[in-house]
């Protein structure tokens, strides 16, 4: 992928959002106001189209599904992170992630920091300035490439204090990046965030990524890789997920399964929508400095 282009992941799952947000409260499984306006009208209207002709059900229900309750399980566990006391907010590949406009809880209390592509960035700067009149108070944007600069040079030349108590987002990059970047994001988490600080990120296991998992979300995928650019290339083996957050400095390792997923979200009319099973969301906290 282009790293002067806006992402078509970011562009595609916005999209997926403004679908989603657009149904009955009692229908939605997330509510992205915002998604709307940081994607384009080509975009908004193929989603819609593929939506309608039903390509969801045929070609990736699970997957579809899996996207809108992943943004949802992320929004319930930023809002008890920000009830127990956050000071910032680290977005990595925000994406156009809308999380610092429609929480209102963050404003004049959290700090945000939204990480990504440049261009995609800038992108989203001019999104902003037509939406808000400028980059709203609290939210700075950093442009960095997780594979090619250090996350923390470039979060500290931000404004970023390493000693306050600090929530980290990573939602759909960990699939994307190389074990050495994997690495190096926990272990500066680790090693520059405040006491009780946490982490929330979604994976897919390591089968997935050799090809010993086989599933139709697998050719879906192959077919998104074609389209986008992007390949998902890391896995974690999820038998082991405790073990590698607990190897890497945290603890209160939580482990989210896709069936615990449509277990606490797709009730009523959402029982029969199914949600993908090679994916899982882990979120934990950073083992106290004197532990």
């Amino acid at each position: 992928m282009d790293k002067s282009q806006s992402s078509t992941s970011a562009s595609g799952i916005a999209a997926l959002r403004a679908y989603e947000s657009r149904k009955p409260e009692g229908e939605r499984i997330c509510n992205d106001t915002y998604a709307r306006h940081f994607i384009s009208t080509w975009m908004y209207h193929l989603v819609n189209f593929f939506m309608r002709l039903g390509w969801d059900k045929i070609k990736g229900p699970d997957v579809v599904g899996y996207l809108v309750v992943r943004c949802r399980y992320m929004d319930d566990y930023l809002e008890s992170c920000i009830k127990d006391g956050i000071k910032q907010l680290v977005i990595l590949g925000a994406g156009y992630d809308s999380r610092a406009y429609r929480f209102e809880q963050l404003k004049g209390r959290v700090k945000v920091f939204e990480v990504d592509l440049p261009g995609t960035q800038e992108i989203k700067r001019k999104k902003l300035v037509n939406v808000f009149g400028g980059i709203p108070d609290g939210v700075v944007l950093v442009p960095v490439d997780f594979n090619t600069q250090k996350l923390d040079e470039r979060l500290k030349e931000s404004g970023y204090d390493g000693s306050l108590k600090t929530l980290f987002i990573m939602e759909g990059v960990v699939f994307y990046l190389t074990p050495e970047a994997v690495d190096g994001t926990l272990a500066f988490i680790v090693g520059h965030s405040g006491n009780g600080s946490s982490v929330i990120f979604d994976y897919t296991d390591k089968a997935v990524v050799d090809g010993t998992y086989k599933r139709s979300e697998i050719s879906s995928m192959r077919r998104y890789k074609a389209f986008s650019g992007e390949e998902i290339v890391y896995g974690i083996d999820s038998s082991t997920i405790k073990e590698f957050m607990e190897g890497r400095g945290f603890d209160h390792v939580v482990n989210v399964t896709g069936d615990d997923l449509h277990r606490m979200y797709f009730k009523g009319a959402n029982e029969k929508r199914q949600v993908a099973p090679i994916y899982s969301i882990v979120h934990a906290t950073v083992r106290p400095k004197n532990g």
